[in-house]
């Protein structure tokens, strides 16, 4: 264990700076924003506990909430920076869906000539499906994917969105905490149920390009709350 622990905690420093450094290049404040943070946190604790004559214990406590608030910022900020990047790109829903624990995803189930895709993740919430392009054009090719995942699996509940920043629309930071949120309603078997039976539908464009990761090379997707 002792000869593990070494070379472990590199690579969490390694992940760390790969996405401070993926995130700078969206949000270039983010290191003042960072240091603005500790030291204003820092300095109001101390500030407290000088008030109460406890100015040694008001600064071992501020240094560590300092650093929780700087993690939580640099959190929400490096989410924020990741989507924007995925944004616009093809594929950048099904990214998403594969990084949410407890679902099985198949992109690229449904596609048309003008690329707008449809995305399948099943979960004990049941079928979801996604739809990713011109929300015009990608509404009737949804109903469709529905209808046919319907006859499928008639006796499971089937979600369908369309991704996006308009009226009614899921956008793509939501997509994972409204996975997270629907009701359960399936058990673990059946759930494996569910996906074998939908497993012989397939995916038409299986050799669409998808990001083949949660975010862009180097950055690891900030859970959201």
């Amino acid at each position: 264990m002792a000869r593990k622990e070494p070379s472990e905690n590199p690579g969490r420093l390694k992940q760390i700076a790969q996405t401070y450094k993926m995130t700078r290049q969206a949000d270039s404040k983010i290191g003042l924003v960072l240091a603005a943070v500790g030291i204003v946190t820092f300095g109001v604790i101390l500030a407290i506990g000088f008030l109460i004559d406890h100015p040694v214990y008001a600064g071992v406590l501020g240094l560590l909430l300092a650093v929780l608030a700087m993690a939580v910022v640099f959190g929400r900020r490096a989410e924020t920076a990741a989507f924007g990047q995925l944004e616009g790109k093809p594929g950048a829903a099904a990214a998403v869906l594969q990084n949410v624990r407890g679902w099985t995803v198949t992109p690229a189930v449904a596609m048309n000539k003008n690329q707008d895709v449809v995305h399948r993740a099943i979960g004990k919430a049941g079928v979801v499906l996604v739809g990713e392009g011109n929300p015009n054009r990608v509404k009737g090719l949804l109903a469709a994917e529905k209808k046919r995942v319907s006859r499928i699996v008639y006796d499971v509940p089937v979600h369908d969105y369309i991704v996006g920043d308009g009226t009614g629309e899921l956008p793509l930071k939501k997509i994972r905490t409204t996975l997270l949120r629907l009701p359960r309603s399936l058990s673990g078997p059946k759930t494996t149920e569910v996906n074998d039976r939908l497993r012989a539908l397939g995916d038409m464009m299986s050799n669409m390009p998808i990001p083949k990761g949660p975010m862009p090379r180097g950055m690891r997707m900030p859970k959201g709350r």
